[in-house]
């Protein structure tokens, strides 16, 4: 039976389309983010095909039910229903009738509207531990637009002080308006070490998104990684990883964007401080960045467990001199870190992979570094002249191990089980 209704309450308003009965279907895992403008449909029937006919939860800040209908009934896509809870503060996000139906919910959305909003209400409390059980225990759909695209990374932009331009990002990094969280709040698969940003069909985006991930770099000491999207553009990510870009191209210039810090050699800022003019150059090397067209099919792709392959991508880098923003033509920079080196003309050997409480490196060499990193080119430790590698404090993962001497050098893709 369709019920439509409305309720209020002091700290949240209501809005429900569908079955009041609650399902529970075999859903699937994804995140779809949209650039901020109107939805792309193709994307939204992909995010609730994941919900496979159950209930999704929109959560939002301002503004009321636009999204019920639209996903219900115009979409041509069977779910059981859909809520929308407006929450006016922070006790709205913490009503226990509102956690119940985001935990039993297949599919939650954040609009568009202020992230300071969705972070003030939703961060260190009930409601944070709500969402991230559903993302990563029950595993089911998550995205988000605009502001609700912006908190989605591991890494985000709060605007609690309000939004920050390019000129005053690129002119301090640490200006009071460049709030950022690190690794504090929303725990989702593939999107740990990234700031997302939206809108970017404005040109007063790309500056600001490099200076954010200056600072993610120097402040976490650690590459930093983005994701970005034009206003009509969305990028889905399936459970392996791989993230398809929607859009109209080429009837439109849709696109969509994928930010890393350079992988070889220094790849931290020349100068990022409080009070100075921002400078990321590393030769005009300081972010590898792939530009992927949005098309209708989402024919286009990017692979977040390795950051190189893709389909589609023209590549770019961007760098930034005494708060000057520039970019040039590039390739795929093939990252050496993240891939895994021809090794048989020299005399190293490591193991075992899969490896567990040691790492024992075999060769003749009698003088040799071995730098050990993360998947994201965190170095993690640094030994010389050692061949026996205690590893039992490492977690469960995946991880580089480059042993160099001079004029030989061998990296390995390790897994720790």
């Amino acid at each position: 039976m369709l019920v439509s209704y409305f309720g209020v309450a002091q700290s949240y308003t209501e809005y429900a389309t569908g079955s009041a009965t609650d399902v529970v279907t075999n859903h699937e895992f994804g995140i779809c983010m949209m650039g901020g403008a109107s939805e792309n449909d193709d994307a939204m029937t992909w995010f609730l095909e994941k919900a496979n006919g159950g209930d999704v939860v929109v959560l939002r800040a301002s503004g009321s039910d636009g999204y019920n209908d639209y996903m219900y009934s115009e979409l041509g896509v069977t779910i059981n229903s859909v809520t929308t809870f407006v929450i006016h503060n922070a006790s709205g996000a913490l009503q226990p009738y509102v956690l119940e139906k985001v935990a039993n919910a297949e599919a939650i959305w954040f609009a568009g509207g202020d992230q300071y909003d969705y972070v003030s209400y939703f961060k260190d409390n009930a409601m944070e531990d709500v969402l991230n059980t559903f993302i990563n225990v029950k595993q089911g759909v998550i995205g988000g637009t605009s502001a609700g695209m912006a908190i989605l990374g591991g890494g985000y932009f709060s605007a609690e002080n309000g939004t920050v331009t390019n000129a005053q990002a690129l002119s301090n990094p640490y200006h009071n308006r460049m709030t950022l969280g690190y690794n504090d709040f929303l725990e989702i698969p593939f999107l740990e070490h990234v700031i997302t940003d939206t809108h970017y069909d404005d040109p007063d985006r790309r500056a600001r998104h490099a200076a954010f991930l200056a600072r993610y770099a120097t402040d976490n000491n650690t590459r930093a990684f983005g994701i970005a999207c034009n206003e009509y553009t969305a990028v889905c990510i399936d459970s392996s990883g791989r993230a398809y870009v929607y859009g109209e191209y080429p009837d439109y210039p849709e696109y969509a964007y994928f930010l890393q810090s350079h992988c070889v050699g220094d790849y931290l800022p020349e100068t990022c401080v409080d009070g100075q003019a921002l400078t990321w150059n590393q030769g005009g090397e300081a972010l590898k960045v792939a530009k992927i067209p949005g098309t209708y099919a989402a024919d286009n792709y990017f692979d977040l467990t390795n950051w190189s392959d893709e389909q589609g991508a023209t590549w770019e880098d961007w760098s930034v001199t005494n708060g000057s923003f520039s970019t040039a033509s590039t390739v795929n920079p093939d990252c050496d870190l993240l891939s895994v080196a021809d090794v048989d003309s020299v005399s190293i050997a490591v193991g075992p992979n899969p490896f567990q409480d040691i790492l024992t490196i075999t060769s003749q060499l009698t003088k040799f570094e071995v730098k050990l990193y993360d998947s994201f080119g965190k170095l993690i430790s640094h030994y010389k002249n050692q061949s026996e590698i205690e590893t039992s404090g490492l977690a469960s993962g995946i991880y580089f191990l480059n042993v160099s001497a001079e004029g030989v050098q061998g990296n390995f893709k390790l897994v720790k089980d």
